[in-house]
């Protein structure tokens, strides 16, 4: 091999950073594969949902199930984004030494065996030659296999991307008709136990008349009348276990400072749009509508002289004075879900830019605000 060409091999071969696979194309694979079987699931639910004895109950974990699976599914999509994105920038930044090396390639690939033993200075620059080769060679096939998995990998995952938002397609219009038929079931349902009569016009003038939220919260005391049913279960015992009404990530906590200069004594959850809200555990429905500037308001009451506000969905599922079992869903967060197109992003969940609904979440023990940290299962930030 001629000198310069060793020498230019040697320049091609020089150890640059490498960037760190901290999203490596196996685990968003994974990802996408866990997503796709809940996605599955989900749909082969939503199809047995039609004959189900409970089909409101079947319905509401149906909507659990898929939005479990786009979950998943984002996550994973957004991991092969941000290693896609690395590779890119990679060869972007590698770019002169990369075209050296297939220069090197190419070369050597284009001499003759016969040739490729010789050297202009005789024996002795033969000798050296094939010293430095024998040298250069392990780094320079180590370089190549790199490499070679580099663009595998890339291929991988764009081919995981692709078939992951069809996937994703799929799922959220899957996920979309099981909210409609949810909410069709809710309101065919004729079979719950209702613990108040609402007395006709008195809740509407309450509504009102009312100036805050815990003159109205006090006021719900004596507007209906007790009808006989079953005790609910003990909420103390609940305490620090209840589950969070709407999948989403705790945004703002009790009586916290929001960038309005505004305090509230609740919690605030980031969801993605139209997440569906449950009950976290029996408890009577008191109240559902809109309210001063809330939005759309569930009071419930889970337990004597206690009463949990949610604010701020857009749509509303049952009927005041029902005795909703835990679980049972109340409503929908308002909002349009983004089309697959629109999902493949490599900030995702990390900066929460998807999750741009929110609810307001407030108990209410023995007519005062109270933290209502301590009775949900929180995750730790």
């Amino acid at each position: 091999m001629p000198l310069a060409l060793s020498l230019a091999l040697a320049l091609a071969l020089t150890v640059t950073p490498q960037v760190t696979r901290a999203q490596s194309a196996p685990a968003a694979a994974a990802l996408a594969r866990i997503a796709a079987d809940q996605l599955t699931a989900a749909r082969g639910a939503l199809e047995a949902a039609a004959t189900a004895r409970d089909r409101v109950r079947a319905l509401t974990q149906v909507v659990k199930a898929y939005e479990a699976g786009l979950e998943a599914m984002r996550e994973g999509l957004r991991r092969a984004a941000i290693r896609d994105a690395a590779i890119e920038t990679e060869f972007s930044a590698e770019n002169a030494r990369l075209s050296e090396l297939l220069a090197v390639l190419m070369t050597i690939e284009a001499q003759p065996d016969g040739l490729s033993l010789l050297h202009p200075d005789g024996p002795l620059g033969t000798a050296r030659a094939a010293m430095m080769l024998a040298e250069v060679t392990p780094a320079f096939m180590e370089e190549v296999s790199a490499l070679q998995r580099r663009v595998q990998e890339l291929a991988q995952l764009r081919q995981l991307q692709q078939q992951s938002l069809q996937q994703l397609a799929e799922g959220l219009t899957g996920a979309q008709k099981a909210r409609t038929a949810l909410s069709q079931a809710i309101s065919e349902r004729t079979d719950l136990p209702r613990r108040f009569l609402s007395r006709p016009g008195q809740l509407e003038r309450v509504v009102s008349s009312t100036d805050t939220l815990e003159n109205f919260a006090s006021s719900l005391a004596i507007l209906d009348e007790a009808n006989a049913v079953d005790p609910l279960p003990d909420l103390a015992a609940a305490r620090g276990t209840l589950p969070l009404p709407v999948r989403g990530r705790l945004l703002r906590r009790f009586n916290e400072t929001d960038a309005a200069g505004i305090r509230r004594p609740g919690l605030l959850i980031a969801s993605r749009p139209r997440a569906l809200v449950t009950v976290p555990w029996p408890a009577t429905l008191r109240f559902a509508g809109p309210l001063l500037d809330y939005g759309n308001v569930v009071i419930l009451e889970p337990g004597n002289d206690v009463l949990l506000v949610l604010a701020g969905l857009q749509e509303l599922y049952g009927r005041v004075g029902e005795v909703l079992p835990a679980g049972t869903a109340v409503g929908l967060m308002g909002g349009s879900p983004p089309n697959s197109d629109g999902i493949l992003s490599t900030s995702g969940d990390q900066t929460g830019s998807t999750r741009t609904e929110t609810l307001y979440i407030e108990i209410r023990q023995g007519g005062r605000a109270i933290d209502p940290a301590p009775w949900f299962a929180i995750e730790k930030e």
